[in-house]
């Protein structure tokens, strides 16, 4: 029933990168899978897994290798892209599934050459014997031909766009889409709203480091709170100097700036060298002159 059905699919050819990604992902998930294995070794005595760790990996992919390509066609990677692979041996240009052979050979080319080659290179690394050393040597040599040979596949599907891996090329499978990529709907509504929202971000990042906020948060409160009754003599100064105009405290070394009213020394320089047209938060004078308050005023006045 499954093999009519998909006698009946059309090819769909897969562009590269969708190939690419579907290879990425796989890496991804062997990774997300190890990762998740050796998290539950973690209350073991370190170094448990660090003899078997092929073998381990080898089982971890069989496991995977049976729930994706024996019965799926395809891959994790691909089954997410909507991939599956084809049986690009047969004559027909009609979809045809994986055979038996061509999904064990598959599993022998991935799971046992990297295992084989993990495997080989922990047994020969610890034999100094020249038999032993011909053998590492023999194996080396077979393992920089074949990743010539995937370097060479890789050119190739650059420029076919067939065939990612080396296996694919030797077994004859392809990479077609499950079903036709209709045309995607694109919705501009919820785009438009995005782009809108980050220029106006971008446009206030780029305007508020120029506001000068707390000129503006003073010049508020000196309209909000107006001040009557004050003349510019000295001694009514000295009379309303009990308390610094910025911090609100027993004005530190008082000093005026030609206005009816007193800051602390450090306040209002601290201030005026942060903003050199710095106004006075009550009455909104300009810093004409930084004077030191003539009149001495005891703690006793405040009671």
């Amino acid at each position: 029933m499954a093999s009519s059905i998909g006698d009946e699919k059309t090819v769909n050819p897969v562009l590269r990168i969708s190939q690419l990604d579907a290879l990425e992902l796989n890496k991804a998930l062997e990774q997300l899978v190890w990762s998740q294995f050796t998290s539950c070794f973690h209350g073991f005595k370190p170094g448990v897994l660090a003899h078997f760790e092929p073998e381990v990996k080898a089982f971890l992919c069989l496991i995977l290798w049976r729930f994706t390509v024996y019965s799926k066609n395809a891959t994790v990677g691909q089954a997410i892209l909507n991939i599956q692979y084809k049986n690009n041996l047969s004559q027909t240009e009609k979809y045809q599934p994986l055979s038996k052979h061509q999904k064990l050979w598959y599993l022998l080319f991935t799971v046992g050459g990297r295992w084989l080659e993990e495997r080989c290179y922990d047994l020969f690394s610890n034999h100094q014997q020249q038999s032993f050393c011909k053998i590492k040597s023999y194996i080396s040599f077979g393992a920089g031909l074949l990743k010539l040979c995937g370097l060479l596949n890789f050119l190739i599907f650059l420029r076919k766009g067939t065939f990612a891996t080396l296996t694919e090329r030797i077994l004859g499978i392809r990479s077609v889409f499950c079903k036709p990529q209709s045309v995607r709907q694109v919705g501009f509504e919820y785009m438009n709203r995005e782009l809108l929202w980050h220029g106006f971000a971008e446009f206030l990042i780029y305007l508020l480091p120029l506001i000068n906020i707390q000129k503006l948060k003073l010049k508020i409160s000196s309209w909000c709170l107006p001040v009557e009754g004050l003349s510019n003599s000295e001694n009514t100064l000295a009379s309303h100097s009990r308390e610094c105009s910025l911090c609100g405290e027993w004005p530190t070394m008082p000093h005026t700036i030609g206005c009816p009213h007193v800051f602390c020394y450090y306040c209002i320089k601290s201030n005026y060298l942060f903003d050199m047209y710095f106004t006075c938060p009550k009455c909104g004078s300009e810093v004409h002159t930084l004077q030191p308050l003539k009149y001495k005023i005891e703690m006793t006045e405040l009671h």
